[in-house]
């Protein structure tokens, strides 16, 4: 036998107890002849003292013993001195008077100390993620992460959900993102890929009447990295029948609100219920389509002020379609002009050509532009900001998504630098109304916000073949804390209302029965209306437990290069395997 209790669970109920323990060295300490081993394994660590007068061969062995060996340990269960007691151990009222000792396994030095919460590149963490995944916090992460995913499954089931497996190899059928490629070995030239989401498996589900569908789905996409980004990653997916855009929501809001409270109960939820906002409105006032609401910073619109101003850059743009959005900085006034230039650098990344500005300070308004605005306009401006005395406003003047969303990076930054985000609070916010078509500059076309099967809004039915982009989509997004956790639609039943969505896309009838020919097929045997969501687990989760990036609740993630670290994948293949896939390779 190798343990009778775990490294976590004995107290001074087991006083006198023969007991046996395995685990890994955490720390070894030789006090003057005493040898003590903090032993420990998933569930805890345990205090063990190896005394020569108890047993002599037990404590030369001890001797011996270095970080991370693996042991195992027989002992006694004794009450520890009463000054000697550690209150942030669950064992920390006992120690083992050890009796026998056991190496099953020695260890190298770890590259980076285990029992220690000193930075370590991320880059060595994640090439030595076993020894990594030892440390407390990714071991919290992982628990936590367990927790959460079974109450998710039990709640799912108490609705009345089943949960149905998806396949992970399909056909191609481009929604939006670069899928991985899959070569067939027994179809020589043809493919599957793996899925970015099971969004045609889940409908086909509801053509099969199985009504309420849930799913622990893996999903890829071969994008580029970022800190809430994977190349595969996990979504607690969901369709339903017979339902509408509320009915969806509520049961979402209901099932959030359950896992917050339950997984992190000291956290406050401080959107009850959950906040509702269009998408016009989230962009125009947070400058974000996934606004963080936990504190205030909002946008203002200039552009009425300023359309006659002789400042051309704002008047030019008002005269071509565009607006001029304002952000108060309160406190800005002092920022040194390397800071501003620094927020002038975050506008180019987000596609504007710059940012004006101007500042209040004793009294008196200052900067570039001031010569360029009227008496009027700049009295108008300060009302409409409500600027104060030490404060200074950015100013983007562009078409009305990049003016936005300018500020929205800029207010992001502020916020973070100001120490105006309280990450004690969640907050939460449904975005609804979303546009159902967007311009795709590179494409020279209209794509689809989310999908092509997204059902526009009944009441721009008329709009779908004269004004498509004005269009509005059966659609909502949850956001939490300024990232997007969740987002789905109601999706289009009708076929009539289909071809118009596909003639809006360019999609011509012969590529749509090559694309989504299955789907349509499926559709004409009886389709109910239905619709979904889908959440990014582990983005819920990274946010929960306040981690930087999703890489540190996924057990084995990729570094930011979509690389594994630990296994060096991707590699190259042997070249009989290459060529038993019927593929070649070009080093172009």
């Amino acid at each position: 036998m190798y343990r009778t209790h775990t490294c976590g669970e004995l107290t001074a109920e087991q006083k006198g107890k023969k007991v046996t323990l395995s685990g890994w060295v955490n720390r070894r300490r030789d006090h003057g002849g005493l040898i003590f081993i903090d032993l420990r394994d998933r569930y805890g660590i345990t205090q063990v003292v190896f005394d020569p007068s108890n047993d002599k061969d037990s404590h030369t062995i001890a001797d011996d013993i270095r970080p991370e060996f693996v042991l195992k340990i027989e002992g006694l269960v004794r009450i520890r001195p009463a000054d000697q007691e550690n209150s942030n151990m669950n064992t920390g009222a006992i120690e083992i008077l050890g009796g026998g000792i056991e190496i099953l396994s020695r260890a190298k030095t770890p590259p980076f100390e285990i029992d220690s919460d000193k930075p370590v590149s991320e880059d060595l963490r994640l090439k030595y993620r076993y020894l990594d995944l030892r440390r407390d916090r990714m071991k919290r992460n992982l628990i936590v992460r367990h927790k959460l995913i079974k109450m998710i499954r039990d709640l799912m089931d108490e609705e009345g959900f089943l949960e149905v497996e998806t396949p992970v190899m399909i056909k191609g059928t481009p929604e939006g993102s670069r899928e991985y490629v899959v070569p067939s070995r027994n179809y020589p030239g043809k493919f599957f890929v793996l899925p970015q989401s099971p969004q045609q498996l889940k409908q086909l589900l509801m053509v099969a009447g199985i009504d309420k569908y849930f799913q622990i789905a893996r999903c890829f996409r071969d994008e580029d990295q970022r800190g809430d980004r994977q190349p595969e990653f996990t979504q607690l997916d969901m369709e339903m029948s017979f339902v509408s855009e509320e009915d969806i929501m509520n049961l979402n809001e209901k099932l959030v609100t359950k896992v917050i409270q339950e997984i992190t109960p000291d956290k406050e939820l401080v959107t009850k219920p959950f906040a509702k906002l269009t998408w016009h409105d989230a962009m125009s006032t947070y400058g974000s389509d996934k606004p963080d609401i936990r504190y205030e910073l909002h946008l203002s619109d200039v552009s009425d002020i300023v359309s006659g101003s002789e400042f051309k850059v704002f008047s030019g743009t008002v005269a071509s379609g565009g607006v001029v959005k304002a952000l108060r900085i309160p406190d800005g006034a002092e920022m040194p002009r390397s800071e501003v230039d620094s927020f002038e650098d975050l506008a180019k990344q987000h596609g504007a050509k710059g940012l004006a500005w101007i500042s209040l300070k004793d009294g008196e308004i200052k900067g570039p532009i001031v010569k360029f605005l009227s008496e009027k306009e700049l009295s108008d401006i300060k009302d409409r900001t409500e600027v104060e005395e030490g404060d200074l406003i950015f100013f983007a003047a562009d078409k009305f998504e990049t003016a936005c969303t300018v500020l929205g990076a800029a207010r992001a930054k502020v916020a973070e630098k100001q120490g105006l985000i309280d990450n004690n609070k969640i907050a939460l916010a449904w975005i609804v109304d979303f546009p159902l078509f967007e311009w795709s500059e590179e494409e020279g076309k209209l794509t689809s916000s989310h999908h092509p099967f997204t059902a526009p809004k009944d009441d721009d039915l008329d709009l779908l073949e004269k004004e498509p982009e004005k269009v509005k989509a059966k659609a909502y997004d949850l956001a939490m804390n300024g990232v997007e956790i969740g987002g789905g639609s109601i999706r289009i039943h009708n076929p009539d209302v289909q071809s118009k969505v596909f003639d809006a896309l360019k999609i011509s009838k012969e590529d749509a029965k090559e694309r989504f020919g299955h789907l349509l097929e499926a559709f004409s045997y009886g389709a109910p209306p239905h619709g979904g969501i889908a959440w990014g687990l582990d983005r819920f989760i990274m946010l929960l437990l306040d981690e930087p990036n999703i890489r540190e609740v996924i057990a084995f993630p990729k570094d930011q290069k979509s690389k594994d670290l630990l296994t060096g994948a991707p590699s190259e293949l042997p070249k009989d395997q290459i060529a038993e896939l019927h593929i070649s390779l070009s080093k172009e």
